[in-house]
């Protein structure tokens, strides 16, 4: 096994309010409110060829998930773009994977923090890929309701049940966990949509409790680009019995193929191929644009 590099003590600059700081000097107080109560907000993206893709839509999510988490982030849907290149340029990559948070800092402790100063920054570093051979296993949680929690924003603390299930299903031998929704229709992996091809049609879960990913959509562009039908509905478990093959889509995962669901198989099939291809072609195109 490949010796693990620890996060924090890394060569490199991440953007930490408004500035470029030594990768090693980007701290944290213990005390800072997003750590003990949730309150905070990230974001995932990949560059290609030093193009972020769709850069824009990552940072206005950002910025729209404070928004659900009752803050507001001190700087504009552009100033993070430009922030993020920044970034990238100052470390210099071409290819890589991007992170953008924003929390709660430590000026107040205990649930109410109305005054606090909301933090951001920008951390990037080069990453392949997220999954292989995925196979996948029942979660032990479920998506929760929207009227229980802030289904809609890219929010840490609704990832603490995706880390909790996940690891079981590491335990068990599995690559990540399929999550129901909290009435027991299909819903997402810890950290990816979901998509099914059945008889022609690509069949995935109506978003109704789990965020609509930036992905997910340029997917669902793309194989009606190529006449495929998709089915957005609700997904009984019991389904994927029709199933002949499925995938995952992400901003880390890209779109991987699913091999098998506990017992169940599947192969890779042509939507998935074809999807996979055209994916590849729309990202490495922003690379050779940048050339």
């Amino acid at each position: 096994m490949a010796k693990l590099i620890p996060f924090d003590d890394r060569d490199g600059w991440i953007w930490y309010n408004g500035e470029l700081v030594p990768w090693r000097e980007a701290k944290v107080h213990v005390l800072s409110h997003g750590l003990h109560y949730g309150s905070c907000v990230f974001e995932g993206e990949r560059c290609y060829g030093g193009t972020v893709f769709k850069l824009t839509e990552h940072s206005q999510r950002l910025v729209d998930s404070g928004k659900e988490l009752g803050f507001e982030l001190p700087y504009t849907t552009a100033e993070i773009d430009e922030a993020t290149r920044a970034t990238i340029a100052k470390n210099g990559f071409k290819d890589c994977y991007v992170r953008p948070l924003a929390w709660r800092g430590s000026e107040h402790m205990g649930v109410s923090a109305q005054a606090s100063r909301i933090n951001v920054a920008i951390a990037v570093w080069e990453w392949g890929a997220y999954y292989s051979d995925l196979r996948l296993t029942r979660a032990i949680y479920d998506r929760p309701a929207p009227n229980t929690a802030p289904v809609r924003a890219k929010a840490a603390g609704l990832y603490m049940i995706c880390t909790i299930s996940k690891h079981a299903a590491e335990a068990k031998g599995f690559g990540d966990a399929l999550m129901l929704d909290y009435r027991g229709y299909l819903a997402e992996t810890t950290g990816a949509n979901i998509f099914l091809g059945i008889n022609g049609q690509l069949h995935t879960p109506t978003p109704d409790c789990f965020l609509n990913g930036i992905t997910r959509q340029t997917v669902i562009d793309l194989a009606r680009a190529r006449g495929v039908e998709i089915v957005e509905r609700h997904i009984k478990p019991e389904e994927l019995r029709d199933v002949q093959e499925m995938f995952v889509t992400g901003t880390a995962a890209e779109i991987t193929p699913v091999r098998a669901i506990d017992d169940m198989s599947f192969q890779v099939g042509p939507m998935t191929r074809s999807l996979m291809d055209d994916y590849r072609d729309l990202t490495q195109g922003l690379a050779r644009a940048a050339e």
